[in-house]
């Protein structure tokens, strides 16, 4: 098994110890969660929720871009949200990085807190 880890100035810095992602055999990319902080102030950027979801989509696909990916190679994400009666507005954004027809698979799940109280975390799985 080959595994090289992944990072970029595009996305925020990990704050423990973890990896932005982990490219395994140069083919298969595993993402952290990523929440809605900016990647050059490391501020959170919790405006509304949709705001929140996007910052959190563009770290995603800075990540996924410094593994040479974009979100057609994603093949499952997962959703942490905070409260589910946000769904429907992180699910517009999210939705609008993908093509319906070929969306990844995906679980959403409602949990008592993230990390930073934060309202929305997202972490994939892409393959080229």
């Amino acid at each position: 098994m080959i595994k090289r880890i992944i990072t970029t100035a595009d996305a925020p810095a990990p704050i423990g110890p973890y990896n932005q992602a982990i490219l395994v055999n140069e083919n298969t990319l595993y993402t952290s969660g990523q929440i809605a902080l900016n990647p050059k102030t490391m501020e959170l950027v919790l405006d509304t929720i949709a705001i929140e979801t996007k910052q959190v989509m563009e770290n995603m696909k800075a990540v996924l871009k410094a593994a040479d990916m974009t979100f057609d190679n994603v093949i499952k994400t997962s959703i942490f949200i905070s409260n589910m009666d946000n769904f429907a507005a992180i699910n517009t954004i999210y939705g609008s990085y993908f093509d319906e027809a070929t969306a990844p698979a995906r679980e959403t799940v409602e949990v008592a807190c993230l990390p930073k109280n934060v309202n929305v975390e997202i972490s994939m799985i892409a393959i080229k």
